[in-house]
């Protein structure tokens, strides 16, 4: 990746690109499902998202393997779709961005009250 890629986030287009036409190829069912995990693995994201692609690569080749063997969704992933997401981020406990921004906001508010108390 250059810096250009970097500044712009065009090989993250390209690259969610790429996932979306592996995904058209995919049953009805999987594409399904391939929509529910996105979504639910979208709160985990960085502010670019960057962090998300390998994991997404990953849960495209599971879907994509799991459909040329026959097996349905509810087989591979369950009925819960969001506790999967929070599985592959990094467990039940993982930090989504409202955490993230939560987390700042409370330290801005908690340095700017120490200027004015101190």
């Amino acid at each position: 990746m250059n810096f250009w890629e970097a500044i712009t986030g065009s090989d993250l287009t390209r690259d969610f690109k790429a996932f979306e036409v592996r995904a058209a190829a995919l049953p009805a069912d999987h594409r399904a499902a391939w929509e529910q995990v996105k979504g639910g693995l979208f709160l985990y994201g960085d502010f670019t998202g960057r962090n998300l692609m390998p994991i997404l690569d990953g849960v495209l080749g599971l879907l994509e393997e799991t459909a040329a063997d026959g097996q349905s969704i509810d087989e591979v992933l369950g009925d819960d779709i969001a506790g999967f997401c929070a599985a592959l981020a990094g467990g039940s406990g993982a930090r989504n961005f409202r955490d993230r921004w939560r987390e700042q906001l409370n330290r801005n508010v908690a340095r700017k009250l120490s200027r004015l108390g101190g």
